[in-house]
């Protein structure tokens, strides 16, 4: 289900389609066996509790979505300032090793935000491909200065290459963390309920009928924005690395 998730607007038609659907199999229900007049006022009570609880699971799957929006914005600032931090702290090597150190954090710098930046399922193996790399070669050139000079100095620097390559880890389990498939089946199951019993109860009027979309409509949107905002490399509103991107910038002014 993922993979539909993943492009919010798709996920929108999908939804609409469906959800109109299942309030025109509400109204051929009605014609099959019609809601009788006296118990019309105990339906109004289950329709709305219905929609209540729908309206419930939304927001609170709006504010999942949000939290992790949140976490990944915040963890992408803790990456830059640990790529910055250990860039400094590079000084505190050998000038051989401190040269070698801060040209790999500048390349691993780069792959950092073609991670955040990439859509590309191929293109994003590579990345983590030669991000893993390149996360070997920094531990070197910061573990061998320091075992062959063990002072509390070079033991600072070894410390924040730890930060640096724990920060990637951080992140990319924040990336994984998506709103469960369980939490949007129950979503997508109530939505469906909603709109079969907004069918049921509604009236012959032709006015009535062109009300019948508004739910879907209103659901659809929901759903595409809590998916737009629970996908991180799908629809539009995405975490763009500006603080490794500045940082990268203020490695090269011109």
């Amino acid at each position: 289900m993922y993979n539909l998730i993943n492009y919010p607007i798709l996920f929108f038609l999908v939804s609409f389609a469906m959800l109109c659907l299942s309030s025109w199999a509400g109204t051929r229900l009605k014609r099959r066996r019609a809601l009788e007049e006296g118990a019309r006022e105990d339906f109004g009570v289950i329709q709305a509790a219905t929609l209540t609880l729908l309206g419930l699971i939304l927001g609170f799957s709006f504010s999942m979505a949000i939290n992790r929006y949140d976490q990944r914005k915040n963890l992408e600032e803790e990456e830059a300032n640990a790529i910055g931090t250990e860039y400094l702290r590079a000084e505190l090597l050998p000038a051989a090793d401190a040269a070698k150190v801060k040209e790999l954090l500048a390349r691993y710098s780069e792959q950092r935000i073609a991670f955040y930046i990439t859509r590309d399922l191929d293109e994003y193996k590579q990345i983590v491909a030669r991000t893993a790399k390149l996360q070997g070669e920094l531990w070197t050139a910061v573990q061998v200065p320091a075992v062959a000079q063990p002072t509390p100095l070079s033991a600072l620097a070894v410390a924040g290459m730890n930060d640096v390559l724990n920060s990637q880890g951080y992140t990319q389990a924040a990336w994984w963390n998506r709103i469960p498939i369980s939490a949007w089946g129950l979503m997508v199951t109530m939505a469906i309920c909603c709109n079969v019993l907004t069918g049921y109860g509604a009236r012959d009027a032709k006015s009535e009928r062109l009300l019948l979309l508004v739910l879907p409509l209103v659901v659809s949107v929901t759903f595409m924005l809590i998916a737009d905002i629970d996908s991180p490399r799908g629809g539009l509103i995405r975490v763009y690395p500006q603080n490794l991107t500045n940082f990268l910038e203020s490695l090269h002014p011109q």
